[in-house]
């Protein structure tokens, strides 16, 4: 009966995206907003938008892992209809997911073993996992086995790009990324910190420019220097809650490469709870993560 990708709620794409990718089960993920509990995804009772709403109110938010419980859920609606699984896990240097969905998949594999379990870490977070399991959906709509689907994954997933620009130190700092001193000094200097997600899937601070046009300049420098299409022409810019800053940006990479297939979506509540509102990311597939 084929197979199903399976993702995480952390990988955001844009709503003309989604809509595309029925084949796709994203698993909620549960955050905490101030004191109050909610869940993030299919069934959640939490959007990008109020959750952006309650950051800018003063609230702080932090994350935590899938429960295995879910995933035995999840993976096991699928298995005993017959279906293979192949789960596209959120990045393994941000986050333990990756650690439980392996030893769930173990427990399946002896309940299940005439079916086929795939657990990949993406080392990818937001938009650049969600643009990871966008291309792996369009590979399996063009008849591409499991194996081949996960195989093009593994080959490609470090040429994934992830350049953000955070509007503010104090998510950062609060979720212990950067210290009180750095935060204060970047402040008072107006810099506008550059993170990239490294190799082995963490999120670094890769540039510290001085004010937001100038970390859109050194996003597009990375684009302009590093994109390459012939891996695939999707790009896919992510805001936290700064739309019309997304659309310039947007604009800003069509007007030098208008072949470029680019969407504009949401950065979700799991990584924006560590960047706060006004996160800016551009991700492309590219050279030099």
């Amino acid at each position: 009966m084929g197979y199903r990708i399976f993702t995480d709620s952390t990988a955001d794409v844009s709503p003309e995206q989604l809509e595309k990718l029925t084949q796709v089960t994203y698993i909620p993920m549960d955050i905490t907003l101030g004191d109050q509990a909610y869940t993030y995804g299919p069934g959640g009772n939490i959007t990008a938008k109020e959750f952006y709403a309650a950051q800018r109110a003063g609230k702080f938010a932090s994350t935590s892992q899938i429960n295995p419980d879910t995933y035995l859920h999840c993976f096991e609606e699928s298995l005993a209809k017959g279906e293979d699984v192949l789960y596209l896990c959120f990045s393994s240097g941000l986050s333990g997911t990756y650690q439980t969905a392996c030893l769930c998949v173990d427990d399946l594999k002896q309940k299940y073993p005439e079916r086929k379990i795939v657990c990949i870490d993406t080392l990818c977070a937001s938009v650049g996992e969600g643009l990871v399991v966008w291309e792996a959906a369009r590979l399996q709509e063009k008849g591409l086995s499991l194996d081949e689907v996960a195989q093009w994954v593994m080959d490609h997933r470090l040429d994934m790009c992830h350049w953000f620009t955070v509007d503010t130190f104090e998510h950062l700092k609060h979720g212990g990324r950067v210290s009180a001193a750095t935060a204060a000094v970047g402040s008072l200097l107006q810099i506008k910190p550059m993170l990239r997600v490294s190799e082995t899937g963490e999120l670094v601070v890769a540039e510290k420019p001085r004010g937001a046009k100038n970390a859109v300049k050194a996003q597009m420098n990375r684009f302009r220097k590093d994109w390459m299409p012939e891996v695939s022409p999707a790009v896919l810019v992510g805001h936290g809650d700064c739309l019309d800053r997304a659309q310039e940006l947007r604009d800003m990479v069509l007007a030098e490469f208008p072949n470029a297939e680019i969407y504009i979506g949401d950065i979700g509540p799991v990584i924006g709870a560590h960047t706060g509102p006004g996160m800016l990311a551009l991700v492309f597939w590219g050279r030099n993560r």
